[in-house]
């Protein structure tokens, strides 16, 4: 059993590789085949291992609902993201089920619904036992205040995350369950800085694109090459916030690089970012610059159709 463990453990994280550098419906067949195959595992092991097939399969689940939401299919995103939560309640793992809820969040920062994004932040943080889901909670959180343009609420929550992730650094108690049993922790494995990221997210909807230039400047270097998907993501941000705050000629300078990323690898995601940016580069309609650039982001727009499959019910 702990061969037939490991082996999908490994196959998961080439799951998330191949999440980097393809587009969503590549790894799914591979993603649902694998939950169907744990949960089977599952239903004749004993007790010891069927915990641990089951924290295993609910990862599954939740890439499989991150990659519905790259596909810009919310529903089905949601309906994995459930399907993770029941998996992970089976085996007792409570910080994942808190973790599915920062998904959900997540989900509804990208409709700018804030309040629920800070009231399932806060249940996330409400039911998490280790400090990494708490951290992340925070960040999470902090997004939601920061879209609301509450400025003190923002910070304060960045401060509690930035308290928590050092506390997790420092060895704390970092979701004991999961970590004895060497599954994969939650959260981005591709970001070197994650909170750089958040910061920048906030300084951004707080109306300080300067701030946010300031924070994510040097982190996209520091994102290894093969994670194309994390690089292209901080990269749309980054444009956005040197629009935003006036420097074009270095936002348009990174625009075929991400855009030829987005084509690739199907995201909508990205492609939120980056209507927003072909928005703020309309105001400059005389440079050529931003001219060219909305063209490139036009074109990444339009290849980037996508035919919405159906994810099944986490009932199923």
């Amino acid at each position: 059993m702990a061969r037939a463990l490991g082996h999908f453990r490994r196959l998961y994280a080439e799951c998330r590789s191949l999440g980097q550098t393809l587009g969503p419906l590549a790894v799914r067949e591979i993603l649902t085949s694998s939950i169907d195959s744990l949960r089977g595992i599952a239903g004749s092991a004993r007790p010891a291992d069927r915990a641990a097939a089951l924290r295993l399969a609910a990862r599954f689940a939740e890439y499989a609902g991150w990659m519905a939401q790259e596909a810009g299919d919310e529903n089905g995103a949601l309906g994995w993201n459930g399907r993770a939560a029941a998996l992970a309640d089976a085996a007792a793992d409570t910080d994942f089920v808190a973790y599915t809820l920062i998904r959900r969040a997540e989900m509804a920062l990208y409709r700018e619904d804030a309040h629920a994004v800070v009231a399932l932040a806060r249940r996330a943080d409400a039911q998490a036992r280790g400090v990494r889901v708490r951290g992340l909670a925070a960040q999470r959180e902090a997004q939601g205040h920061a879209l609301m343009g509450d400025d003190a609420a923002c910070l304060n929550a960045l401060g509690r995350a930035a308290d928590l992730m050092a506390e997790e650094r420092a060895g704390g108690t970092a979701g004991a369950v999961t970590a004895a049993a060497g599954d994969p922790v939650p959260g981005s494995a591709h970001l070197a800085g994650p909170a750089d990221f958040v910061s920048g997210w906030c300084m951004h909807d707080l109306g300080r694109p300067a701030d946010a230039v300031d924070v994510l400047t040097g982190g996209l270097e520091a994102i290894p090459a093969e994670a194309g998907r994390a690089r292209a993501r901080y990269g749309a941000r980054l444009m956005l916030a040197l629009a935003e705050s006036g420097e074009l000629a270095e936002a348009c300078a990174m625009t075929e690089a991400v855009t030829s990323s987005v084509v690739l690898l199907d995201s909508a995601t990205i492609r939120a970012d980056l209507r927003r940016l072909n928005h703020a580069l309309n105001r400059w309609p005389r440079h050529s610059d931003a001219r060219q650039a909305s063209r490139h982001i036009a074109a990444a727009l339009h290849t980037g159709a996508y035919v919405r499959g159906h994810a099944p019910s986490p009932l199923n």
